[in-house]
């Protein structure tokens, strides 16, 4: 017998040792306890590779699915037929979709879906629990919080350590953005000194002209026409970036 078949041969045997097979046992007949706990079943689920027949027996035992850790643990596993996960994430409350959406485990998909079900309840929920959520959420309910009409909810989502650049600047791009929201855009310690947010400013018919006259400074003159040919500031304020951007054009051809 080669090397090689040895090895085989061994891993074989090792796969389908008395040790291995309790075990799956055991797991099985634990999930299929009619008096299966709380406890017992979240120690089954942290177990990755847990046979997908117990994953089902879990699932079956309807006293211990009223628990809200188990049916979040139970969405979350990797041997949870998509199916059920669907079913589970779509009855989970606010905050276990939350929680959820922001555990490693789940597929990214199944992530997404408990998110936009977050986003879609949104309406529906209490300002304190808007809040709440604005603090905790992923990126995207957070992001769709910016928009919210109550300004410490908004004013919360801003300091979510998950929010991104790009999403702050989509909701600059929202007509539904309220003055108050662009305003304290303009002046957040934060998110005022990225360049991607300052261009959507410039592009805000709501941002003051103070802030962009500041911004549009920081911009070459080339950029800041390619801005200003697109953007929704009014009149007026286009028209003193552009006499400011000339007047900038003639100091330094004299400074020349």
């Amino acid at each position: 017998m080669s090397q090689e078949e040895s090895q085989n041969e061994g891993a074989l045997t090792k796969s389908s040792s008395p040790g291995t097979r309790s075990s799956t046992s055991a797991s099985m007949e634990s999930a299929a306890d009619p008096a299966l706990t709380e406890d017992v079943a979240l120690g089954l689920l942290k177990t990755r590779d847990l046979p997908s027949e117990a994953v089902e027996q879990i699932n079956k035992n309807a006293a211990v699915m009223k628990s809200p850790k188990v049916r979040r643990a139970l969405a979350a596993h990797p041997r949870t037929p998509r199916r059920i996960a669907l079913r589970l994430i779509r009855e989970l409350y606010t905050f276990d979709l939350m929680q959820f959406s922001l555990m490693p485990a789940p597929a990214a998909d199944l992530k997404r879906v408990a998110d936009e079900l977050l986003v879609a309840r949104l309406a529906s929920i209490t300002l304190g629990e808007r809040i709440s959520l604005a603090r905790r959420s992923s990126a995207l309910v957070a992001a769709a919080l910016l928009l919210d009409k109550e300004a410490p909810v908004w004013q919360t989502a801003l300091e979510n350590p998950r929010l991104t650049e790009a999403a702050i600047a989509r909701a600059l791009q929202r007509p539904n953005a309220t003055a108050a929201f662009v305003e304290a855009v303009c002046h957040h310690a934060k998110w005022s000194l990225r360049p991607e947010i300052r261009i959507a400013l410039l592009r805000n018919e709501k941002t003051p002209l103070a802030r962009a006259l500041e911004f549009a400074r920081r911009l070459s003159p080339p950029h800041l026409r390619d801005i200003l040919h697109n953007s929704r500031l009014p009149g007026r304020t286009k028209a003193y970036l552009k006499k400011d951007l000339e007047s900038r054009r003639q100091s330094g051809k004299a400074s020349s």
